[in-house]
């Protein structure tokens, strides 16, 4: 294939580039991982006052949260006609529910006589029956019923249904917005939403699922992953086969950016290891306790007539293999042709604001945050989507985990794999003080790298436009 060349920047970690990875493929990758999307950020310091400020959170609530495209549930969450599931977000609450002829529609979860929330809880459903004084509607939210209606003659003729957001259907996730005038959603989210189609990820399920409450913000827990250069410090296991400071950070439209971040490869940050250690490095961390929800295989005894343990592509050729037979045999679909990249790496997607469905042959990471109850809390969700195996039927979502207050991930190990539940705590163990100590900063300024910390300022950035009244553009 034709070689593609690395966009030029003077800030690029010196040594192989992503772009030189994909160029050492075995497979041709898709054109989309080879297209950067580079753009002058500044150098500005940002303000803590985003993440510190009441006043900040309000103008979010009112300029911001209304005007986007939210995930708010997965399909697998809600297959059948009547399954209802409860979406929540700051003091807004949605019933979403699966309707006769398959869509779903979301309506506010409020009875329209004294505001009594419909639902607390999701799960399946005949009628929508207000607890407090029994109105009643049903699941296509048309009145149904008004006891002593005697005494509501003046409702007689009066459009009476439940309000309603609006509903989009896109790779098995169940997007809504309040905006009725925005764009479609894959208008909104622009190119990214082609990146999605060769995974097949409208016939995942969700197979893991945890939540988690942390003493934090919600966009500083967001930014905790949006770049991997912090591996270094808080994730040293991981060094002797994650490119981390290899990552590549690509900002597209408003509403998408991502990380590439190369597994298989020795870290820029260690000398003197071959493409053995790799291996021996990336089977340790991807087999025992961790098998059901690693997204790797080990590539045990595995080698090929070519193997040069000086390469250092050895090692990635090598588990790319392992991974391609390894999924053949698990799922039943032909993964020969896939790239090594798109068996291997980590795509970090995330579209604004909230939601980062990684895309790849593996099972696929998706990561959610929400905001707590006051500015210095947040919820994090993590999910696995496997794929179904072929000929079988898509599987119901598993139900979430919540981890107690208190507890770490470690707590969930049963269901995350002490491994991934490690690499969570780690970053974990950071962020409650990141939120204590941006309050004891003198000048409430932070200075971020050019390059690596570009996804951060490119979040703000589009945050800043919605405050500013630049977005939403409507359709």
């Amino acid at each position: 294939m034709n070689e593609i060349k690395d966009v030029s920047r003077d800030d690029r970690c010196p040594g192989i580039t992503y772009t030189d990875m994909l160029n050492g493929d075995t497979r041709t990758p898709p054109d989309y991982l080879f297209e950067e999307s580079t753009r002058d950020m500044g150098n500005d310091p940002l303000t803590v006052d985003a993440y510190i400020s009441e006043d900040w959170a309000k103008l979010e609530r009112e300029k911001m949260w209304p005007n986007v495209w939210q995930f708010a549930a997965r399909e697998d969450e809600m297959p059948d006609p009547g399954d209802t599931v409860v979406y929540e977000i700051n003091d807004k609450s949605f019933l979403l529910i699966r309707q006769k002829d398959g869509g779903v529609r979301a309506f506010y979860n409020a009875c329209l006589h004294r505001g009594r929330k419909l639902r607390t809880e999701c799960g399946p459903s005949v009628q929508l029956r207000c607890p407090f004084h029994g109105f009643t509607w049903r699941n296509d939210g048309s009145l149904k019923e008004i006891p002593s209606q005697w005494d509501f003659k003046h409702l007689e003729g009066k459009d009476m249904a439940l309000p309603e957001a609006r509903v989009e259907l896109w790779q098995g996730f169940v997007m809504i917005t309040e905006n009725h005038d925005l764009p479609d959603f894959k208008t909104w989210l622009g190119p990214a939403a082609e990146h999605y189609e060769a995974y097949d990820f409208e016939n995942r399920y969700t197979g893991m699922w945890i939540r988690k409450k942390f003493p934090v913000n919600w966009k500083a827990t967001a930014e905790a992953f949006m770049e991997a250069w912090h591996s270094i410090t808080t994730h040293p296991q991981l060094l002797p086969f994650l490119g981390d400071a290899n990552s590549r950070y690509d900002l597209i439209g408003d509403h998408f950016n991502r990380a590439i971040t190369p597994s298989g490869v020795l870290s820029p940050h260690m000398k003197g290891k071959d493409s053995n250690y790799v291996l021996e490095k990336m089977n340790e961390f991807s087999g025992g306790a961790d098998a059901d929800t690693n997204r790797r295989f080990a590539a045990g005894e595995t080698t090929s007539d070519d193997y040069d343990p000086a390469d250092p592509l050895g090692a990635r050729k090598i588990l790319a293999e392992a991974g391609r037979q390894g999924f053949t045999e698990q799922y039943g679909y032909d993964y020969s042709e896939a790239s090594d990249s798109e068996i291997l790496d980590n795509f970090t997607y995330n579209i604004f604001p909230n939601f980062a469905p990684w895309i790849g042959y593996l099972p696929t990471l998706v990561y959610r945050w929400f905001p707590g109850e006051t500015v210095d809390e947040s919820v994090m969700e993590i999910r696995l989507l496997f794929p179904t195996p072929k000929g079988e039927k898509r599987p119901r979502a598993v139900d979430p985990v919540d981890v107690p207050d208190g507890e770490p991930f470690a707590w969930a190990a049963d269901v995350m794999g002490p491994a991934l539940a490690n690499v969570f705590d780690q970053d974990m163990a950071n962020l409650p003080h990141v939120q204590t100590g941006m309050k004891a900063m003198r000048d409430g300024l932070m200075e971020l790298g050019t390059y690596q910390d570009s996804r951060v300022r490119h979040f703000q950035q589009t945050m800043r436009k919605y405050f500013d009244g630049e977005l939403p553009k409507t359709a």
